[in-house]
């Protein structure tokens, strides 16, 4: 099947990389009048596609005006893709006026107007399908010919890693109890890739900002992945993507057993679970001490991955999207 596209951002990449900085208020305002401009002109071009696909929203802030006028007045088929558990307000709490600028109860009318719904995991389709009676399962994936396993290196000590934004920061503080106690056995330094450094107090700490260029280099220096959640509604609609990376390089990882991620990790084939400190401790601490473990479950996870999280093993599943009456 061969498809053509045109994709559209709200912001471009200058406008993101200022979107989380302090200040610069007027150039963000303006980029943002910008980006509605930008879908305003759109809606006349609207005629070239068979179908719209819109992943999370089309604008930012207030109501779905733009997805309606798309679905209900243009007609258009509308495949709608959502990763997170959007509908929600952010994992820490947001304050009235935010909640009422994002605008939340959008996504199930969003899902209601689409011809088709996509989803990460089944928890977000479960919510979709109160509205839609077309919700595909599209799990989060990787292309394997870009993220492959690294080249073995000889290290000084072994190397826990961590990736996110810094909106899930706030995550690695219920490890930190576990890492602290760990430093007094083992020797391995903590690394965290992310466009924030969080300063763990940790005696072997490396920040690495995290940069799409270097993305993957930055992640093959990691031994152990660490993918801790808090057992709430949001954390249940993540999509697993940290440990689908670590995986694809063949890392193995120890994560919280919540939402996704009960799918993702096997139990010392791939990984292991941990929900407390003593647990977080005595995983670890397996994979620390023994370097053919590591090995043996990265090896597992790599093949996983090609089978279920890569681009090769969803291709169809991507395609039939746009299929059908």
């Amino acid at each position: 099947m061969k498809l053509t596209y045109d994709f559209s951002s709200f912001l471009s990449e200058k406008a993101w990389a200022m979107a989380y900085q302090r200040g610069n208020f007027i150039h963000k305002a303006f980029y943002v009048f910008r980006g509605y401009l930008s879908r305003l002109i759109t809606l006349f071009t609207l005629n070239r596609y068979d179908f719209i696909f819109i992943h999370r929203e089309l604008t930012p802030f207030g109501p779905p005006v733009f997805e309606w006028l798309i679905a209900r007045v243009f007609r258009k088929k509308v495949i709608y893709d959502f990763d997170d558990a959007i509908w929600m307000a952010d994992q820490r709490q947001e304050n009235f006026l935010w909640k009422t600028l994002k605008w939340r109860s959008k996504v199930a009318s969003i899902c209601k107007w689409s011809w088709k719904v996509s989803v990460g995991n089944q928890y977000l389709g479960r919510f979709a399908s109160q509205y839609c009676n077309n919700v595909v399962l599209m799990p989060t994936i990787v292309d394997t010919s870009v993220h492959t396993p690294p080249s073995h290196q000889e290290r000084p000590m072994p190397v826990i890693g961590w990736t996110g934004s810094h909106s899930t920061l706030f995550y690695l503080e219920t490890i930190l109890p576990a890492l602290t106690l760990l430093q007094e056995r083992f020797e391995f330094e903590f690394l965290v890739i992310a466009n924030k450094n969080p300063n763990l107090p940790l005696k072997h700490f490396r920040f690495v900002p995290w940069k799409e260029e270097t993305e993957i280099e930055d992640l093959s220096l990691i031994d152990i992945g660490v993918m801790p959640l808090e057992d709430t509604e949001w954390s249940k609609g993540k999509c697993g993507f940290k440990l689908i990376q670590y995986l694809s390089l063949g890392v193995p990882a120890v994560a919280s057993p919540v939402g996704v991620n009960n799918e993702i990790i096997q139990e010392d084939l791939n990984g292991y679970f941990a929900s407390s400190t003593e647990e977080w401790v005595s995983r670890l601490s397996i994979l620390l001490r023994d370097h053919q473990k590591r090995t043996a479950l990265g090896n597992k996870g790599r093949l996983l991955i090609e089978e279920k999280y890569s681009v090769n093993s969803q291709k169809l599943t991507f395609f039939n999207l746009f299929r059908g009456a």
